[in-house]
């Protein structure tokens, strides 16, 4: 058996691989699917852990892709040994010389028990293909892969962003990739000899005669084998489970009715909506998922709570960005009789759920970004007004990065209402918030500029200047740094991936070694 080993390394060595990706895909499976559809109630049970514990939770998209780039990888690995395997089995049962691999390859193929065979080519005609597309193993290996594929390729960031109906029917193929891998293993084409044949014919003492296997006086006889049982659905199983429960939990929670209460459509083609829902309870920066079975039975989109926990309706604002968003505003437009239906469900939570933890606060909000820092401000707004003793909060910086002047009407009347409040209870240097407008021509600059002397902006009619371009984001972080040299600072996005780099760097950049003066922790939102 030894010397069997020995010439037979490359085959030995690629089926140990192949034992081996088993373990390493029904791990990473399970994986993929607890830190994609899991984060939520995860962190809400881990929300009296310490801060850096709960910020790796906030990592779960970038986790969710490594544990799937990680599944292709092994999946690669998984078929290229498959297909070095079957070049054996094809060779094997091929050879005309004797060999003890040909010998085990015909074994089912002696009358005896048509069930104990090795090597799944049943004839020297039988092609790769032929087995590939008939055997459970082969078939559902297949299907998976495929399903892999789409899955992938549909989660392409510029389909997410332009097509996202495709991605997000595409991946729910997941089920069958799950079905698929709970049966894969049920073939049986990994086989090893039963324990009745290993007592008669053990492979230390059988394996060099096995040319004197059929004669009568031999204590060895041919060896009879079995497939090992199915080992993956224990790996499915409590994903499945999970799912299943959380899908029943969610079903219950968004057929609780929902009354719009108010209707407003902003400038840029932004809609809010302002909703009551029985025993719905919130906390600055949650998430929502609403549905419009008006526009699609099916689809279930993500939007950022814009309302305060102190209010007494939540809601949220909805930019067009997609044919589903496109189309949910025109319903809305149409001002039809009755409202159209809409389901919630949620809340969840996000990074901006920690924001009172931070003694120091950056908020920085691109665009319809800003949402979740609308609701942080009027928090902030009613806090002050009763004025809430508890808040840990001492400074409050926020920028809002838009393309456009309209899209500042969105939260005008917040802003100026926040300026009148800290005027009247004298924390004028609570808020410090900047507008940087990137999309401006010259006709804007030379209308600001010879305006400039004004007591408000002429742009926002607020008391801080509109900025034009870009934040310098090194002096910012310089300014904050020396002003705040002590204390903890929490630096809070809901932008594009381009503006988290930069902000990145200049948390790691601009925080102190020393432990006891200045530190930035960065935070961004995830979807």
């Amino acid at each position: 058996m030894g010397n069997w080993v020995v010439n037979h390394w490359f085959s030995v060595l690629f089926l140990a691989i192949w034992l081996g990706l088993n373990v390493f895909l029904f791990v990473h499976a399970f994986l993929s699917y607890e830190k994609a559809d899991k984060y939520y109630y995860t962190r809400e049970i881990l929300g009296f852990c310490r801060r850096t514990l709960r910020k790796q939770l906030d990592h779960n998209l970038t986790f969710h892709k490594l544990v799937a780039y990680m599944i292709c990888l092994h999946t690669a690995i998984h078929i290229i040994a498959h297909l070095f395997n079957f070049e054996q089995y094809s060779r094997s049962r091929q050879a005309t010389d004797g060999s003890l691999a040909s010998i085990l390859s015909t074994l089912s193929h002696q009358g005896k028990e048509e069930d104990s065979w090795l090597n799944p080519m049943q004839s020297p005609n039988m092609t790769v293909e032929y087995v590939t597309f008939t055997s459970i193993a082969g078939l559902t290996g297949v299907i998976i892969t495929i399903a892999l594929v789409l899955m992938v390729t549909s989660a392409m960031e510029f389909i997410r962003r332009s097509y996202f109906e495709v991605f997000w029917y595409t991946h729910h193929i997941f089920i069958i990739y799950f079905i698929g891998l709970g049966i894969h293993g049920i073939g049986g084409i990994v086989r090893g000899q039963t324990e009745e044949s290993l007592n008669e014919s053990h492979p230390h003492r059988c394996a060099e005669s096995f040319k004197q296997w059929d004669d009568h006086d031999s204590h060895c006889k041919h060896p009879r084998f079995e497939g090992l049982p199915a080992e993956s659905w224990k790996w499915i199983l409590a994903p499945s489970v999970l799912y299943i429960l959380e899908r029943i939990i969610r079903f219950y929670r968004s057929q609780q009715k929902v009354v719009i209460t108010k209707v407003v459509m902003h400038p840029s083609k932004v809609l809010e909506l302002q909703m009551n829902k029985r025993g719905f309870s919130m906390e600055v920066g949650q998430y929502i998922f609403v549905n419009c079975p008006s526009v699609s039975y099916l689809e279930w989109h993500p939007f950022t709570l814009t309302s305060a926990p102190e209010e007494d309706f939540f809601s949220v604002h909805i930019r067009a960005v997609g044919d589903w968003t496109e189309n949910l505003i025109r319903v809305f437009e149409q001002q039809c009789s009755p409202i159209p239906r809409i389901e919630v469900d949620g809340p969840f939570g996000t990074v901006s759920e920690d924001v009172f933890q931070y003694e120091v606060v950056v908020l920085v909000g691109a665009g319809i970004g800003v949402t979740p820092f609308a609701s942080i401000l009027k928090s902030i707004w009613y806090k002050s007004r009763h004025a809430d003793h508890n808040l840990k909060t001492q400074m409050i910086y926020f920028y809002w990065i838009c393309r456009e002047t309209g899209a500042f009407a969105w939260f005008n009347d917040l802003l100026a209402s926040l300026e009148r409040e800290m005027e009247e209870l004298g924390k004028v240097d609570f808020l410090n918030y900047r507008l940087f407008l990137t999309g401006w021509d010259s006709n804007i600059a030379s209308h600001a500029t010879l305006n400039f002397d004004k007591a408000t902006d002429i742009l926002t009619g607020l008391k801080q200047k509109t900025s034009f371009g870009r934040p310098m984001w090194d002096n910012e972080f310089s300014t904050i740094a020396n002003a705040h040299p002590r204390s903890v600072v929490g630096v809070f996005l809901c932008g594009p991936q381009t503006l988290a780099k930069s902000l990145s760097k200049c948390c790691r950049q601009y925080s102190s070694l020393d432990p006891r003066k200045v530190q930035f922790y960065f935070n961004k939102e995830n979807f």
